[in-house]
């Protein structure tokens, strides 16, 4: 299933998209329930807290609406009347894994990891799809980088790589807007990725049943309609089960939060000549399984 959070009008709410439609879970649930919908359809966060029933309410909620077809009106709308916000906005933990593809580290001419370098972004950076990223004055060096997201849905400690993928929810896409001059000079990471807006997601989070390998998907990032990075997560370094045991081992993963797995080679920073994001460029990720995420720059 794909899961969407959008806005009609000033209500945010948790959707279900199906093709061109998106229907919104919590009037459906309160159709099925005849009068108020259960707790955990108001926000994506409520719903990935609440688990496996979360999922299974929403299978006998779509077998409803297949049945009662006059419901539908009342319930959906076309995907192009309604504004796509990003699908998880308030995770407790944004987790980055750098230089986690071998063709990245072979652009930088370093040498591959020998276990994953960790940073993280401030939650507060996200936007959603089709939102500006805003170029901070103090940077003229903002860079881009196309990332699979992977989306805990289950809590867990001391997580083995076996049972790492009871622990996912979905899968999703993430802009790690960096602004390189300010990263380097800073010789750590988090502030120079986490200016506001530096991390775009979306569309959609793709629940992990609907991607049988998430490690061969392919990737690509345009600027402009220039393409600047293709490559296929199979080129990861450490693969997403490696990640979830290891990262566990240190702290416990909470139901809602966000991995970004690393990018691959053609970021901005380390092309010669060097690109980077100016005022009026679109750019635009698309990872296979699970969508485009576009935005602007200003």
């Amino acid at each position: 299933m794909q899961y969407i959070t959008f806005q009609v009008g000033e209500k945010q709410r948790l959707g279900l998209k199906q093709e061109n439609v998106v229907i919104d879970i919590k009037e459906l649930s309160a159709k099925y329930n005849g009068g108020e919908a259960s707790s955990f359809t108001t926000d994506m966060l409520s719903f990935i807290q609440a688990g496996d029933e979360a999922q299974a309410y929403t299978s006998k909620l779509v077998g409803y609406l297949e049945t009662n077809g006059e419901v539908a009106s009342s319930v959906q709308y076309k995907a192009e009347d309604v504004k796509v916000l990003a699908p998880i906005s308030n995770p407790g933990k944004v987790i980055c894994v750098g230089n986690n593809y071998m063709d990245h580290c072979r652009e930088q001419n370093v040498e591959p990891p020998k276990s994953p370098m960790i940073f993280s972004k401030w939650a507060s950076c996200i936007i959603g799809p089709d939102d500006v990223i805003e170029l901070p004055e103090e940077s003229e060096q903002v860079d881009y980088e196309a990332e699979l997201v992977v989306i805990i849905g289950k809590k867990g400690k001391d997580i083995s790589e076996e049972e790492a993928f009871d622990h996912i929810f979905g899968y999703t896409i993430m802009n790690d807007v960096s602004a390189r001059d300010v990263q380097f000079a800073d010789v750590q990471w988090v502030r120079g990725k986490s200016y506001d807006t530096f991390a775009p997601l979306g569309p959609v989070i793709v629940s992990k049943e609907e991607i049988e390998d998430p490690g061969n998907l392919t990737m690509k990032l345009d600027i402009n309609g220039e393409v600047l990075q293709d490559s296929n997560t199979h080129h990861m370094i450490f693969d997403i089960p490696y990640i979830i045991s290891y990262l566990s081992k240190g702290f416990t993963f909470e139901p809602g939060d966000v991995i970004a797995t690393g990018t691959p080679h053609g970021v901005g920073v380390f092309r010669n000549p060097p690109v980077f994001l100016k005022k009026g460029d679109t750019c635009t990720i698309e990872v296979e399984k699970i969508g485009t995420l576009t935005n602007t720059v200003k």
